[in-house]
């Protein structure tokens, strides 16, 4: 059910990397501004997926959550539930007013062709996996029948027209399929995106929305479940990065291992989050988010570029939605975001225990 892997870095025991024993120094660094932070996290290893560069084990037991739910982490979040704030109000004022109307003028020829966009990364993402051979939708996902490649040049001829779109997201539902039947449901957990991006390709096909929804929206909401996953198991399986932070030391900003990963999983969560919130807050996170995956490219070269190519794609189409301002309490961000984080490690873990239990049994 689970590819053949195993984890290269063996976990830390909870005596050696118990996270509450941090240092003054590392507490002090953790209570920085999110925004420093984050800038300073902009060419680092937050944004690629350990997956495609090491290995990893998913049926292995994640850190406890004794081990997570520790002082730095809690004041990385408490950045993180500020930084919102600071976000939520500033969409209220004038000056939010003034930065939407600003992105509006410099991306409203973007945004008039997003579809066209969409449908050229959509297109060049499937002929680019099917030129390099022997992945199924990601580096880490093997084929095993040689009728996936067709598939994928199917889809990405399906690109060409708007009336074949719908056929192309019937494609995308299938290779999703096929990669949850060989790898296992937990495993395809980390690609909901895809899922998004089959829903926009139908919906936008058949110029429909789902209930109310616009395809754009239904797209948005799937690449922030996607990277909110993933910023979990940086925080539930951090030894997996560890020989990619030992092969570019210079990504860890002076951090040691533990505090970094946890203060990558803070942000990325965070920027997550943002892009399921209102108008100027979600494009300003879809930015910082293109700038992280951007710079994982110089760094990780073409196989991350490819990787990562569609989910830049969603960030470049939600940067550029003009949609208007919604009137929204401020507060509401933080206990949103709380919400969401509780609800992610319950799933995250939860589901760990009910789908993986089996195969390590």
């Amino acid at each position: 059910m689970i590819a053949n892997s195993k984890a290269v870095h063996a976990s830390h025991t909870s005596d050696t990397c118990n996270p509450c024993r941090t240092s003054m120094g590392r507490r002090l660094a953790a209570a920085v501004p999110l925004a420093v932070l984050l800038d300073a996290m902009l060419v680092s290893s937050a944004s690629a997926h350990v997956k495609w560069f090491c290995g990893y084990d998913v049926a292995g037991q994640p850190r406890g959550l004794e081990n997570v739910l520790c002082l730095d982490f809690e004041l990385l979040i408490g950045i993180s539930v500020l930084a919102l704030l600071i976000g939520s109000l500033a969409e209220g004022s004038t000056l939010g007013a003034a930065m939407l109307r600003s992105l509006d003028w410099m991306t409203y020829r973007l945004h008039r062709h997003t579809e066209l966009l969409f449908r050229a990364g959509c297109g060049f993402f499937f002929v680019a996996i099917w030129a390099m051979g022997n992945i199924l939708l990601t580096p880490e996902l093997k084929p095993d029948s040689t009728l996936i490649g067709a598939i994928q040049l199917g889809i990405a001829a399906g690109m060409l027209s708007r009336r074949t779109m719908p056929l192309s997201a019937l494609g995308i539902a299938i290779l999703f399929a096929v990669a949850a039947w060989q790898y296992g449901l937990f495993h395809l957990a980390d690609y909901p995106v895809f899922l998004g991006v089959a829903a926009y390709l139908a919906l936008a096909g058949m110029q429909r929305d789902l209930l109310g929804v616009r395809p754009i929206d239904v797209v948005r909401w799937s690449a922030g479940v996607t990277l909110m996953w993933a910023s979990v198991e940086k925080w539930a399986y951090p030894e997996w990065s560890f020989p990619l932070l030992i092969n570019h030391p210079s990504m860890t900003l002076g951090f040691d291992p533990e505090f970094f990963m946890r203060a990558a999983g803070a942000v990325e969560f965070a920027l997550a989050f943002a892009l399921m919130w209102t108008p100027l807050v979600r494009r300003l996170a879809a930015l910082m988010l293109c700038g992280m995956f951007i710079s994982a490219v110089i760094e990780f070269g073409k196989i991350d570029a490819i990787g990562h190519l569609l989910i830049i794609a969603i960030l470049v189409a939600i940067a550029v939605d003009d949609e208007p301002r919604v009137a929204r309490s401020a507060i509401l961000a933080p206990a949103f975001y709380c919400v969401a984080l509780l609800a992610f490690f319950a799933l995250y873990y939860g589901s760990h225990v009910l789908l993986m239990a089996p195969s390590i049994s």
